[in-house]
């Protein structure tokens, strides 16, 4: 949802094309996915058809590791790869986990997890019927991250991009610095005000810069 109105910011060229993953917004009523794998296996041939023309991935917290995967996937199945991967609020891919046990605790411990995230608002995590809706879907998201596997392969020829929140306790800039592990070619950081939600708070910044490495992307060699 948060992607829906960035096309208005960005250069009349590019369309944006946000992903709904199964168990949000129109999805909700279907299974969310609960594996890595599983999950970039479905992605692949979804994507395939739409890759007819040069394209970037963009993808925040467990959407950068997605991105990561689906580009590697791509590539194993000899699909035209992306212009360049845009990795936001997510340390590199081969780091572990910080919060592999939280999709385990009890109800009240879990919530208070994502409380101290601060991206569900104190009206939502007070709503006992809501949370009710919502857990199974954040559970399935925490375990599919604390059960993914990294494999090593050799870099990914594209650049990768880096954005990170200053304020992210989670996601360290140490953290994000390794991403230059997965390129042969460049790796860039940058880092906006604010905690892991950075892409709501700093908006306006996070888009400024995206547009300006996609003019960069555009002009003509």
């Amino acid at each position: 949802m948060i992607y829906r109105e960035w096309s208005r910011a960005l250069p009349k060229e590019v369309a944006v094309i946000p992903v709904e993953l199964p168990g949000r917004g129109k999805r909700m009523k279907e299974p969310p996915m609960r594996s890595v794998p599983e999950l970039i296996d479905t992605l692949a041939v979804a994507i395939s058809p739409l890759l007819d023309r040069d394209y970037a991935f963009f993808g925040h917290s467990m959407g950068a590791l997605i991105s990561f995967e689906l580009a590697r996937a791509l590539r194993r199945r000899g699909l035209r790869q992306p212009k360049r991967i845009f990795a936001a609020g997510r340390h590199a891919p081969h780091l572990p986990e910080t919060r592999a046990d939280t999709y385990k605790l009890p109800r009240a411990e879990f919530i208070d997890e994502i409380a101290k995230l601060n991206g569900t608002p104190k009206e939502v995590l007070d709503h006992p019927e809501l949370m009710e809706l919502l857990l199974p879907l954040l559970r399935a998201d925490f375990e599919l991250l604390a059960t993914y596997e990294f494999k090593r392969e050799k870099p990914l020829e594209c650049p990768i991009t880096v954005y990170g929140g200053l304020d992210d306790v989670d996601t360290s800039r140490d953290a994000l610095l390794p991403w230059r592990e997965h390129t042969s070619s460049r790796c860039d950081l940058h880092m906006f005000p604010g905690d892991h939600f950075f892409l709501r708070s700093a908006e306006r910044e996070v888009l400024a810069q995206l547009r300006q490495h996609l003019l960069e992307m555009l002009r003509p060699s």
